[in-house]
């Protein structure tokens, strides 16, 4: 990987096969990126707005600069792992085409706080409607960051200011049946924030119960948490499209968390990069019809 800095833009070579913008920020991990008119995203991490464009063999990072890539991007775009060397080793005769088709997916490094509350609303949600919810949260309690083409961008509001509302304003976000769930992660996140963000010191299967004790997450909603925020790569998420994705190429059926389990111990520390091939190409249409 080549980099190169110039005035507000970093320019990126030779990772161009591991790193497709619309397949990382289109595969159901994160909620803040909004795709431009020019087929590039722009999105909001922590109080940094950056737009993602891809240029032939080029990966352009615009609005931002050596400092914030070295102390931000880097890590959050997991530029430090050869996913070359990962997708050697995890194809297998039945992934050759899906990992083909959803090539360029990267996990992401994300803050553990607004992923726990993104993926609350995620449950029984529509996509749109969950960036809806959580461009609502923070208009109207996050920070005010700045203007980037014409557009305001604010910070994910802190747990002390979630905590700080009552259900019934969280229910004015659209956030529905979700609110008493959001507030009772506000509550237990604002009283002991060191707890959230220790967990990814723990071994999986001990952070997964510990992040299930906030009210609304589940199996499903808490391996999403400790994959795209926790580096817990052994994690495997199963909704819906996961479910049947793995009956159709694997053969594997039963319940959700039968189906996890199972798919963990075939692809062991790799799940969580299988599972973001296997969903994106699911949600993608791409599952033969029964």
């Amino acid at each position: 990987m080549k980099v190169s800095f110039y005035k507000n833009k970093v320019e990126i070579r030779g990772i161009s096969e591991e790193f497709e913008p619309e397949h990382i920020f289109e595969c159901g991990q994160c909620f803040r990126w909004d795709r431009e008119d020019d087929g590039s995203y722009t999105g909001v991490v922590q109080d940094k707005i950056l737009n993602v464009t891809k240029k032939n063999d080029v990966i352009v990072f615009n609005n931002t600069n050596q400092k914030e890539f070295e102390e931000v991007w880097m890590d959050y775009f997991d530029l430090d792992r050869d996913y070359s060397e990962i997708k050697f080793k995890i194809k297998d005769d039945k992934l050759n085409d899906i990992i083909e088709f959803g090539k360029g997916i990267r996990i992401l490094n994300q803050d553990e706080w607004e992923t726990l509350i993104s993926f609350i609303i995620s449950a029984n949600n529509r996509i749109l409607m969950i960036k809806r919810v959580i461009d609502n949260l923070s208009r109207n309690y996050g920070e005010y960051i700045g203007t980037y083409k014409g557009k305001k961008y604010y910070t994910f509001p802190r747990a002390e200011k979630i905590d700080a509302l009552n259900e019934n304003d969280l229910r004015l976000m659209k956030t529905g049946f979700r609110a008493k769930y959001i507030k009772d992660a506000a509550d237990k996140v604002s009283k002991n924030k060191k707890w959230l963000y220790q967990l990814k010191n723990l071994s999986y299967n001990s952070a997964l119960e510990e992040i299930k004790i906030i009210k609304g997450v589940g199996d499903k909603v808490g391996n999403c948490i400790l994959l795209f925020s926790m580096n817990k790569y052994e994690a495997f998420p199963v909704d819906i499209w996961m479910k049947r994705i793995m009956e159709q190429v694997y053969n594997i059926k039963g319940k959700p968390d039968e189906i996890r389990k199972k798919s963990e111990k075939i692809f062991g520390e790799y799940s969580g990069f299988v599972q973001q091939y296997l969903f994106y190409y699911a949600s993608q249409g791409k599952l033969k019809e029964k």
